[in-house]
């Protein structure tokens, strides 16, 4: 299934623009990462794709998925496409999961809400979800609080939950920030698998340009608010036609490699793959 926004413009109540005319799309089974510096925008469009910005804000325009318009969709609609078509993966995951519920309850969670799923089957289902994003040892994790775990773990634990009920749709917001180098390897090498096997459309919110350049097909730049490019990620990385892009790609390789100019990045270490 294919997402489209067009013309997204979030405001404030007093007037003010923090996302003015963005537009994008990502087909069914492609891979778009959204890059730009820390108030971009990036993470607000995707809020409000999800019907999920801050009390104040208002957003306009339009929000498509495989033609279907959400936006102004009542809350009790948008509940029953969160999780369900569309998933999001946050960047702290210790935040994002209950740290009073269990890690067993918390994964079955959608699959009740969303598909009836109960009893043995749900916990077969669960089990599944764990082998996918290779956590072994399920017993334990089932048993575990998010506290419990290590960040790698607690962020395979959401990449589980965001792929329980084998959404069309998943976003990933700045999903390795929090992690270290290793980790982040891990975690990119296990979200390209996943996309790969599950077919899944990704949309890859970051600010880190290495990182997306990793998982991404095509890119969209935003700088304060507005998309300044878009395009293929292998022309935007090799010649980008907007002087931001062109900023940001010289000071990703001031430190990194990059596709196109400057080699492609490192493969991760021979034990985290």
């Amino acid at each position: 299934m294919s997402l489209e926004i067009e013309d997204l413009t979030v405001t404030t109540s007093s007037g003010r623009r923090l996302l003015d005319g963005a537009s994008w799309q990502v087909p069914a089974g492609g891979r778009l990462g959204v890059i730009g510096e820390s108030g971009s925008g990036k993470s607000l469009t995707a809020q409000a794709v999800l019907g999920l910005l801050p009390e104040g804000m208002r957003a306009t325009g339009s929000v498509r998925l495989d033609g279907e318009e959400l936006l102004g969709k009542p809350e009790r609609a948008l509940r029953r496409i969160r999780g369900r078509r569309i998933a999001m993966v946050f960047q702290e995951p210790l935040t994002a999961l209950d740290p009073l519920m269990s890690i067993g309850k918390q994964i079955e969670g959608p699959l009740r809400l969303h598909t009836g799923l109960r009893g043995s089957a749900a916990r077969d289902r669960v089990v599944a979800l764990l082998d996918m994003v290779a956590l072994r040892d399920h017993d334990r994790i089932l048993r575990s609080y998010p506290w419990q775990l290590s960040g790698g773990q607690r962020q395979r634990v959401a990449l589980a939950m965001a792929l329980a009920c084998e959404p069309e749709v998943l976003i990933a917001d700045e999903p390795t920030t929090a992690l270290d180098v290793t980790l982040q390897d891990e975690i990119l090498t296990l979200l390209a698998g996943l996309i790969e096997d599950t077919g899944v459309s990704l949309v890859f919110v970051s600010h880190d340009l290495p990182v997306v350049a990793r998982v991404a097909e095509d890119l969209v730049v935003m700088r304060e608010g507005r998309v300044v490019e878009t395009g293929p990620a292998a022309r935007v990385l090799a010649a980008p036609a907007s002087g931001y892009a062109q900023d940001l790609i010289t000071a990703a390789r001031s430190v990194t490699a990059l596709p196109g100019r400057g080699g492609p990045p490192s493969d991760p270490p021979e034990e985290n793959r």
